[in-house]
């Protein structure tokens, strides 16, 4: 079981395996939303659900463009959700899988245009980015739905050690940051963890 972020990085197609993983169970959990869940209110502070899902739709495709070395920030521009968001959620989640799984994807370097200005990284810690965040935004989805979601051991494992490794400070607290200020709850274990440590409050929204 994968227990540090130094593993993760290494682990190559198991990096894959449990993104793919993480991903899936996002597009589970948004199959169950119907349209009048839109204007729901998400752990995301400020954001309903219908912004969440444009976030995610296009984060997804905005890994996939770095993934063939795109760097144009444009392509990571939210767009407004059409008439069918679970089918675009699913179209970007299948895209951004299939993107991965293309043969030499671990050996490539991503741009990742929204980081620090524009930076360039290699795939595997794009990917542990890309990873954590469908980790967090399925659960996020699930408390928006009023509903729980449940992963395996070693996906949580995995992802605890990318979810500490995130910056703390300052920057968390300025207005657009990916995760706020991490919430002290020192006996927190697995997904709760991980979820405090990058911010959310696991009761949410208690």
């Amino acid at each position: 079981m994968i227990s540090t972020y130094e593993e993760l990085l290494a682990s190559g197609t198991e990096l894959l395996a449990l993104d793919a993983r993480a991903v899936r169970t996002s597009i589970e959990v948004v199959a169950g939303l119907t349209p009048a869940d839109l204007d729901a209110p998400t752990p995301c502070a400020g954001w309903t659900l219908r912004d969440l899902l444009e976030h995610m739709i296009v984060q997804h495709y905005g890994f996939a463009a770095a993934a063939r070395g795109e760097s144009d920030l444009a392509l990571w521009k939210p767009q407004p959700l059409g008439d069918d968001p679970i089918g675009e959620y699913r179209a970007a989640a299948e895209h951004v899988l299939a993107t991965f799984a293309e043969p030499g994807v671990l050996e490539r370097q991503f741009p990742l245009p929204e980081v620090r200005d524009g930076i360039v990284i290699p795939a595997p810690l794009a990917i542990s980015f890309h990873f954590i965040d469908y980790i967090v935004h399925a659960w996020d989805v699930a408390r928006a739905l009023g509903q729980t979601v449940e992963f395996d051991a070693d996906l949580l494992s995995a992802g605890l050690p990318v979810a500490e490794a995130v910056p703390r400070g300052p920057e968390r607290e300025r207005p657009g940051s990916s995760f706020a200020p991490e919430v002290a709850l020192p006996e927190a274990s697995g997904l709760d963890r991980i979820l405090a440590v990058l911010g959310r409050a696991p009761g949410w929204p208690e």
